[in-house]
């Protein structure tokens, strides 16, 4: 290894998602080349908010959203849970309990063979499920009846953010630290910050990490007010003139990771490798409680080069949290832009780009979906397209700064050096979240030792038990 790989790193060895007109990853992935929009318009016979026709005839009435297609569904009888258990368990924690075991399977890990401690850092959306459709049949919940009985104590258990990280590690039967994390938008990237820091002090051998936003109904709208967090026709507009503001929905997303120096011992298939975490608080030196520091993000993006061992120059591509709203862009892209002039000079060297423009804001799981976009961005070697950008918002100052906008997909192959990447989540609140991404280490291929048309094949099989 060279004197880089000896510094303390992650890989990341797993990942599973579901997104806003995507399953899974690799039709995510598909959107994010082909610059699909998944955000959702209703007609008005579709929506499904309690909002009167009063409101949603408003002129101001937006009705859009970016949805999860099938969070209805669910494997009971693969995760042991009886019937009605499953009925009244939050579809957040459902979804994130099915993508836990596709990160494990992806990675091809059997939890039940794996000798070490598999750890678990994930959060959630408040639970609108136990409000609109649990509690919403008061008298069924009351009087139920039958093999399946399920009484108010499991109804909690089922239904409580505090549950999410231990019921995976119960159903998967995982053995390391199980910790739920909340810190708003952040959350997601909080989580994996937090895993990394848990494999690095050796309190277990893997980490799950995540977030899931589910959110009901999800076929509704809102209400448009100017200066205000969500966007006047329904698409996110990042780092343009026009931005106006953001556009919410649903989506979930998990990481396998890995001590480096373990998944290179062990030949796992790295996917990327995490250089270096930071995470810090705004404090009170702000506008207000809910607004963002530009001195808080530039503090926690310099703390993670500082961590990872790296000058900003080394940074080709930043993941943003760009949410287009008119505080949020301008004091995000000032805090990247102070953190990278402590180290470099450069100008119009590196790209910039969210996610957020492709599937809106996911909430709690929005930092998630921007780390596993720039590992798949480093995997395929091209950078997508930010959606919706024409005009640079002039108080970015983009022209004096070291960044561009990343309009057009573009490639982005391998050279000389690894390729680095940053991404970056700010949290309501003030939990501000970095990362260091850096391309999965080149692993020579192994001799092949008989023609193609004579080797013998692998043909993988993978099920819960003999009849599946």
């Amino acid at each position: 290894m060279s004197a880089q790989d000896a510094l303390p790193a992650i890989a990341v060895i797993g990942m599973a998602g579901r997104f806003p007109g995507a399953p899974a990853l690799d039709a995510f992935w598909d959107n994010l080349r082909r610059g699909v929009e998944s955000i959702t318009h209703f007609p008005p016979d579709e929506l499904e908010d309690a909002h009167g026709r009063s409101v949603q005839d408003q002129p101001g009435y937006v009705r859009a959203r970016s949805i999860l297609d099938g969070v209805e569904l669910f494997d009971a009888g693969f995760f042991n849970f009886l019937p009605r258990e499953a009925e009244l368990t939050d579809p957040q924690q459902r979804v994130f309990l099915e993508i836990a075991w596709e990160a494990l399977e992806s990675a091809g890990y059997d939890p039940a063979a794996f000798p070490g401690d598999i750890a678990v850092y994930a959060g959630s959306s408040f639970n609108t499920y136990l409000l609109y459709n649990v509690l919403a049949d008061r008298q069924r919940l009351e009087n139920m009846t039958g093999t399946y009985q399920v009484g108010e104590f499991p109804t909690l258990v089922g239904n409580g953010a505090d549950f999410l990280a231990t019921r995976t590690a119960y159903k998967l039967d995982l053995r390391g630290p199980a910790f739920t994390v909340q810190s708003a938008c952040s959350t997601s990237l909080l989580a994996v910050a937090e895993a990394c820091q848990c494999l690095l002090d050796y309190r277990a051998d893997m980490a799950l990490a995540g977030g899931v936003s589910i959110t009901f109904p999800q076929k509704r709208g809102y209400l448009y007010q100017e200066g205000g967090m969500v966007s006047p026709d329904g698409h996110c507009r990042t780092f343009d003139a026009e931005a106006a503001g953001t556009v919410f929905g649903s989506g979930a997303g998990v990481v396998l990771l890995k001590r480096l120096d373990a998944a290179l011992a062990d030949g796992d298939h790295i996917r990327a490798v995490i250089r270096g975490s930071a995470v810090n608080n705004d404090g009170a030196r702000k506008v207000g409680y809910t607004a963002p520091s530009s001195d808080g993000q530039a503090k926690v993006i310099a703390l993670a080069h500082a961590v990872a061992d790296i000058t900003a120059d080394s940074v080709s591509y930043v993941e943003c949290h760009g949410t287009a709203t008119p505080l949020g862009d301008p004091i995000e892209i000032a805090g990247l832009a102070k953190a990278f002039g402590a180290t470099t000079d450069r100008k119009g060297f590196c790209a910039i780009g969210t996610v957020k423009t492709n599937i809106g804001h996911l909430d709690i799981a929005s930092g998630i979906a921007g780390l596993i976009k720039t590992i798949l961005a480093l995997e395929h070697e091209s950078l997508p397209a930010t959606l919706h950008f024409k005009t640079p918002n002039p108080k970015l100052g983009l022209e004096e700064s070291p960044f561009f906008v990343n309009a057009e997909s573009r490639p982005w192959p391998r050279g000389a050096k690894p390729r680095i990447a940053g991404v970056n989540a700010a949290g309501v609140g003030g939990t501000n979240v970095h990362l260091i991404v850096e391309e999965a280490p080149a692993i020579p291929a192994a001799a092949a030792t008989a023609p193609e048309d004579e080797a013998a094949h692998l043909f993988v099989l993978s099920a819960r038990d003999d009849n599946a």
